[in-house]
């Protein structure tokens, strides 16, 4: 006896319910017709859309019902807060470090910050804890952030990447790109006056450039008509004492802009 549901949305709302009985929150669905599993599969693979397992359960099986539950993350959904953003995107499964992370790592500080300063991923102290630099380099960040009397409470700290790339790799540009909407709402949110890059993969990625760090350092760049300037990561000033001196002068050079804007 032929037991399968004639709707392909029928059995994938079951699917869902044995999912959420599981403990998974999360699923991605895509927003064109299916015609069977195997697309299905193609394109839950290859969406922007984010949808939690108990409203896709509660849809009445029909693809619009599911639709209108999701949140697309494609057209740049934009939020009131950062805290109903990290709540939209924090079970985030767009690419396979959703798999992988132990925490998702968002960002910290002040919400209000008119100083960002963005990495590119988190390591395995953030994974642990879920916040950005918090291992040797952050503790290397907050002494310079004290050198410039700041503290964590007076800036905003994020990074390109809100998961950890295994064994601390580099992010890739698959990762980066489907990432990078989440940081684009997080700096629309906080409204910086001055952003800061901390490493070439990071300025790379906000600047849309394959320039060296060492030509992209010592001048004034833009991010969406915000002024940006580059600077070392912390990690690379534990490897390499020079680079502190010029790191130095790079904050000096961030806070002479930052005081002319007052």
């Amino acid at each position: 006896m032929n037991s399968k549901p004639d709707n392909l949305f029928e059995m994938v709302r079951r699917a869902l319910a044995a999912q959420a009985e599981l403990g998974m929150g999360e699923i991605v669905v895509g927003a064109n017709g299916l015609s069977g599993p195997r697309e299905a599969a193609q394109l839950i693979a290859s969406s922007h859309r984010v949808i939690s397992v108990a409203a896709a359960v509660e849809a009445e099986g029909k693809q619009a019902d599911i639709f209108q539950s999701s949140v697309d993350m494609s057209t740049e959904a934009q939020f009131e807060s950062l805290a109903a953003h990290h709540e939209a995107i924090c079970n985030c499964q767009l690419c396979p470090l959703g798999a992988t992370r132990n925490k998702f790592v968002y960002g910290v500080g002040n919400p209000n910050a008119q100083i960002m300063f963005i990495g590119e991923a988190p390591g395995a102290d953030e994974d642990r804890l879920g916040e950005p630099f918090v291992g040797r380099a952050g503790q290397l960040l907050d002494k310079i952030l004290a050198a410039m009397k700041l503290s964590r409470n007076d800036v905003y700290i994020a990074n390109i990447l809100k998961c950890r790339p295994p064994g601390n790799r580099d992010p890739e540009p698959a990762e980066m790109e489907k990432c990078f909407p989440y940081l684009r709402e997080q700096v629309r949110l906080i409204q910086p006056k001055i952003i800061c890059a901390l490493g070439r993969i990071a300025a790379q990625a906000l600047l849309r450039t394959t320039a060296t760090l060492g030509a992209l350092r010592g001048g004034w760049h833009e991010y969406q008509g915000i002024p940006l300037i580059v600077t070392y990561h912390p990690a690379a000033l534990l490897r390499f004492e020079k680079y502190k001196k010029d790191t130095w002068e790079d904050m000096k050079k961030l806070m002479a802009r930052y005081e002319s804007m007052k």
